[in-house]
């Protein structure tokens, strides 16, 4: 049986008010048209839903009972509707990011500070993962766009914004303080104890390719899983760490770690924005988007 939706909306004002003109005047159409379209539900139905009275109408014990779950259908209805609205004025939603906890600490944090003031009420759910884990929630719609570092394979379909440099650094505590005024090259790192992130993260296979293009591999003492913990375990003298710069840059300043300094620099990357071409962004999450590009 086909539905017409139109039928059951006039048929829950009539219900609802108890009354033909009352259900004309919320819907802004003509008494006739009220009633002409309850007479063709009626008769698509095979049964009366209403009895006319002096005061207007009351139900029929079959149009009661259908009025019992057209009223639950339709105010869900309107609360969709609603929530739908509230969505769009970033009174309700939610957005889904992905990120590393670099990525995390030293770009994203203040943009969702800002946003959290402007629409406390919006829900922010963070995946915390390295870049090929992030690219792939992406990929897979579980995230609605991601801050990930350089490099990376995009795939097919993977819009991808730099919006931040970042600079990979070795950094070491008191004693290798030797090392302070050297300039070393890269080769002088295979006799030093080398502490790095482990796994296939972007930064380590940065780092590794690119000591790899001038004849040189690490055999790391210590891997380990942040780099938070990295720059720990170099303030205690357990190695020389390989880590972004931007996790020791206080701790350089202050004197604790040493930036060794080499004949050349590994290049500079940078922090990406990466979104899928074909998922549609709630409006909370192109808010976002927008406050990431200004």
């Amino acid at each position: 049986m086909d539905i017409n939706l139109d039928y059951y909306k006039i048929f829950y004002y009539v219900g609802r008010f108890q009354s033909i003109s009352k259900a004309a005047e919320q819907l802004s159409i003509s008494q006739p048209a009220v009633s002409q379209s309850v007479k063709q539900l009626e008769q698509m139905l095979n049964v009366a839903l209403f009895v006319r009275t002096a005061k207007g109408v009351r139900f029929t014990s079959e149009g009661e009972v259908l009025f019992s779950y057209i009223k639950r259908g339709y105010e869900t209805i309107v609360l969709g509707e609603n929530k739908v609205k509230e969505m769009q004025n970033l009174q309700y939603g939610e957005i889904r990011i992905g990120a590393s906890d670099m990525t995390l600490k030293f770009y994203l944090l203040p943009i969702l500070e800002r946003f959290h003031e402007l629409y406390p009420k919006i829900k922010v759910t963070v995946t915390n993962a390295p870049t090929p884990e992030t690219l792939n929630f992406l990929q897979d719609g579980r995230i609605d766009f991601g801050v990930v570092s350089s490099p990376f394979s995009a795939k097919n379909g993977i819009l991808v914004k730099e919006v931040k440099e970042i600079k990979d650094s070795f950094v070491a505590g008191s004693k290798f303080d030797y090392l302070k005024d050297k300039v070393l090259d890269y080769k002088e790192l295979e006799k030093l104890p080398i502490i790095c992130l482990e796994g296939i993260t972007s930064t380590r296979t940065y780092v590794d390719s690119y000591l790899a293009g001038k004849n040189v591999v690490l055999s790391p003492e210590f891997e380990l899983a942040t780099s938070e913990m990295i720059v720990q375990f170099a303030l205690r003298n357990l190695g020389v760490a390989s880590v972004v710069q931007d996790f020791a840059v206080k701790y350089i300043k202050s004197g604790e770690l040493i930036e060794l300094k080499f004949k050349e620099e590994l290049p500079a990357r940078n922090f990406c924005l990466v979104m899928a071409e074909n998922n549609p962004l709630s409006s909370a999450a192109q808010k976002f988007m927008d406050m990431v590009e200004i």
